[in-house]
């Protein structure tokens, strides 16, 4: 009986051993540690989501001067936005040069004015400016106004009739005319291109439609302001100003 005693002992203390060595061999699944979390966080971090590209597109409405400043070259400061419109104008009997010009300068990309003309005076040796400057020769433009009587005939302009000079002013010079008519909303453009020699290409256009083309000697390393104005330049007409001429520009945009 004593023999029976101690096998079942000894049974009782072999299943208890082998239940703890059971234990001891079975593998908890792995726990998501603070660790864990924050390794997998900075693993996002270095491999973000792709970004939607920032738009190039920038329209000024006129709503205040910001991003703009003083350009006049001759007489007081004749302009002021209201209502979204920017206002520009030069007195009669006077050769005011009356500008803004952008902050920053751009280089290839499209310009575009949205410009009211006006009537403006008969004669008048006054212009509506929309440009490009960096400087005297490195300039691109549009110019509208009445024109001297020589222009006029050789383009045939009617009475109710403007002339619009499209110019570079150097580097090479170029500039070829058309007609408008007046009192008329137009949407002016330039736009820069670079050829396979890396120089600009300027293309003018009024309400979309191709004007003309140049190809430039140089590239992005003349960069520009964008100009308004309204002057009162000898070149455009037969006369000093005997009128106060305007321009009213809507917005101005680049893209």
């Amino acid at each position: 009986m004593t023999k029976n005693y101690c096998k079942a002992a000894c049974l009782a203390i072999g299943m208890l051993l082998f239940s703890c060595a059971s234990e001891d061999i079975m593998e908890e699944a792995p726990k998501q540690t603070n660790a864990t979390a924050t390794n997998n966080t900075s693993e996002m971090s270095r491999n973000p989501t792709p970004k939607t590209p920032v738009s190039t597109l920038k329209t000024w409405n006129f709503n205040d001067l910001n991003e703009w400043e003083d350009a006049t070259q001759v007489g007081v400061p004749n302009y002021f936005a209201e209502n979204g419109i920017l206002k520009m104008f030069t007195n009669a009997n006077t050769w005011d040069r009356t500008k803004v010009k952008s902050v920053a300068t751009y280089a290839t990309g499209t310009y575009s004015w949205r410009v009211y003309v006006p009537e403006m005076g008969v004669g008048d040796c006054a212009s509506i400016g929309a440009f490009l400057y960096n400087d005297d020769t490195h300039e691109l433009d549009f110019e509208i106004g009445y024109g001297n009587e020589a222009i006029r005939q050789e383009l045939n302009a009617a009475s109710d009739e403007l002339i619009v000079y499209m110019t570079s002013q150097g580097n090479p010079f170029y500039s070829f005319q058309h007609k408008i008519k007046r009192a008329q909303w137009y949407t002016l453009s330039i736009t820069l291109a670079l050829n396979n020699k890396k120089k600009y290409v300027a293309t003018w256009k009024i309400d979309n439609q191709i004007l003309t083309t140049k190809t430039l000697t140089y590239g992005t390393q003349t960069k520009f302001k964008i100009f308004c104005s309204v002057e009162n330049l000898s070149f455009i007409g037969d006369h000093i100003p005997t009128t106060q001429n305007y321009a009213l520009f809507d917005w101005v945009e680049f893209k």
